[in-house]
């Protein structure tokens, strides 16, 4: 059973960046897809960037493009996603999350990591 945890996350002020990571066990990652997604307060959960193995970032989302830049270390079995340039909507708990093959269904989700942006 593949499990996902995720770390990195913290306070910090607008403009700064973090780097949250999400490293797995159980199984290695060569054949999932994987990606980030956050809710924030009151909001439903969304997609923030996702990665493949064979073309990299495959997707971001508008709100964060030139911003966050998904990543992932095979060798390591982890997957990041480097923030930069962070603003306070930006303030939700991010989850990676990883699919089987070309499933578009994402089975496998991490517990979560708080990100708060003070302004």
């Amino acid at each position: 059973q593949l499990q996902l945890v995720e770390s990195g996350g913290g306070l910090v002020q607008a403009g700064g960046s973090l780097r949250l990571s999400c490293a797995a066990s159980g199984r290695t990652l060569d054949n999932y897809g994987l990606g980030w997604f956050r809710q924030a307060p009151g909001k439903a959960r969304e997609i923030v960037a996702a990665f493949t193995w064979g073309a990299g970032n495959i997707y971001s989302a508008d709100s964060v493009k030139g911003r966050f830049t998904i990543s992932g270390d095979n060798a390591k079995n982890t997957v990041f996603l480097q923030m930069n340039a962070l603003k306070p909507e930006d303030t939700a708990v991010y989850y990676c999350a990883a699919r089987l093959g070309d499933s578009s269904h994402y089975t496998f989700w991490g517990q979560g990591t708080q990100v708060t942006v003070s302004s």
